[in-house]
């Protein structure tokens, strides 16, 4: 198969890309770096080295294409833009088969801050004719994600949030989404599709104590701050007033539950690399600080 993915290099891409060319399909990788293409190369797959704000660009790549993944994070001012970008490219080109990287909480858009954007970008690529194939990719809280916990870690002594001790999270390794992503890519459907895809399930808790172990601190504490702290910690890290209050809104509804209320109606089989894993990684990025 042909296939197109967004996202250059990135923690889900580059995996996407190596599984989809062992496997013996003809990537083309998306990137906005020229320096990028030969990392794409290496790999196997084709580099096609434009912007996704140009719409021609990626209608031109798109072009014959039997799939297209397609990502964008949710705290770029013009990423409701680049979903309609990615409407018309795919209108274009004819492209038939999408899978879209979206998010656990994309179900609604009340409560969930930050992730009220994958609401809307459903809801926007659903306007595509029902010819147009999408798999709608809903992945837990990334376990990369938890490296922002570090300067904390060595500051403090703690984790804190607005949602913590035994708070239970799904929770997803880049490498199983990408498996997911890579199976939905070449799998025959017709219609509309939510995949869930969730690594590990654990307490904050559990997790403190996982990594806690993994860097040498077992009696590492997970601890929950009043929303009000959370929003002043993000704003003095440099968030925007905005963008602060999207993330303790989106933290708020974890420590509640209501973010999950789909996932566990939906609930998948959960994938093979687990938190434990992950405290290796997470060790290392530490020890280097």
């Amino acid at each position: 198969m042909k296939i197109i993915v967004t996202g250059s290099l990135g923690n889900i891409s580059k995996p996407l890309t190596e599984e989809l060319v062992e496997k013996g399909h003809l990537v083309t990788v998306i990137s906005r770096k020229p320096e990028k293409q030969k990392d794409i190369e290496s790999l196997g797959a084709r580099a096609a080295i434009g912007y996704v704000e140009d719409v021609e660009f990626l209608s031109t790549t798109f072009t014959g294409a039997d799939a297209v993944y397609c990502m964008e994070p949710p705290y770029n001012h013009d990423a409701e833009k680049l979903i309609h970008n990615y409407v018309q490219a795919i209108q274009q080109s004819g492209v038939k088969r999408l899978v879209n990287l979206s998010s656990i909480g994309a179900h609604t858009d009340k409560g969930n801050g930050i992730l009220a954007f994958y609401y809307t970008m459903e809801t926007i690529l659903n306007k595509l004719p029902s010819d147009v194939a999408i798999t709608f990719v809903r992945p837990g809280g990334f376990y990369y994600n938890l490296l922002r916990c570090i300067d904390t870690i060595k500051t403090q002594g703690v984790i804190a949030s607005n949602y913590g001790g035994d708070d239970k999270l799904p929770w997803a390794s880049p490498i199983d989404i990408a498996a997911a992503v890579a199976e939905e890519l070449v799998t025959p459907f017709a219609g509309r599709k939510v995949c869930y895809v969730v690594s590990d399930e654990l307490t904050c808790d559990e997790v403190a104590t996982i990594l806690g172990t993994a860097i040498g601190k077992p009696d590492l504490k997970w601890i929950v701050i009043p929303d009000e702290e959370m929003r002043s910690r993000l704003i003095a890290a440099g968030f925007s007033a905005r963008l602060a209050a999207g993330f303790v809104e989106m933290n708020a509804s974890t420590h509640s539950g209501q973010l999950f209320e789909d996932y566990y109606r939906n609930r998948p089989v959960l994938g093979k690399v687990k938190m434990k894993d992950f405290a290796q990684e997470f060790a290392s990025i530490y020890d280097q600080k």
